[in-house]
Formats: structure tokens, C-alpha cells, sequence
């Protein structure tokens, strides 16, 4: 492994799956200004998702569909036939 070239900050961070609300602690890197009380009490940085492993359809085995930003209506809208 090459020397050097990895980050050296990184820190608690708490994941929050936005679709659901599931949060989980784990170290970081990445940037924020927001910061969330854990289960076990500490404050840390949270890092909002769109979409984890309690919520992505292969994971939980369900056809579960999830549309953040109507990006499913923009699609029917941009590709319907026209009349």
C-alpha cells in the first residue's frame, strides 16, 4: 500500500438513512455542519443519505420504490407519447 496518500482525519460519524430515519455511527472523512445526538449519548457530525442498506430494495427484499425528487414523474413526463 502506497505511503501517504490516504486521509489521516477521520472521525465518529453518525449516517442518517433520510427515507426511513435509520441512523448508524461510523468513521469518516467527509464534511458537516450539521451534528446529531447519538443513541449513545455523544454528539457527532451527521451525514444525510438518500437511500442505505435498511432502505435499497435488494437489501430488504422488497419492491420498495424510492422517489426523492419526483425524478420518476420527470421521466413519465419527458418520454410520454405525445397526442
Amino acid at each position: 500500500m502506497k505511503q501517504g496518500i490516504h486521509p489521516e482525519n477521520y472521525r465518529f460519524v453518525v449516517f442518517k438513512d433520510m427515507s426511513n430515519g435509520t441512523t448508524f455511527l461510523s468513521k469518516s472523512t467527509a464534511a458537516s455542519k450539521e451534528t446529531i445526538t447519538f443513541d449513545d449519548g455523544n454528539e457527532y457530525p451527521v451525514i444525510k443519505l438518500e437511500i442505505s442498506n435498511t432502505s435499497h430494495p435488494f437489501y430488504t427484499g422488497k419492491n420498495m420504490l424510492v422517489d426523492t425528487a419526483g425524478r420518476i414523474d420527470k421521466f413519465k413526463k419527458r418520454y410520454e407519447k405525445k397526442k
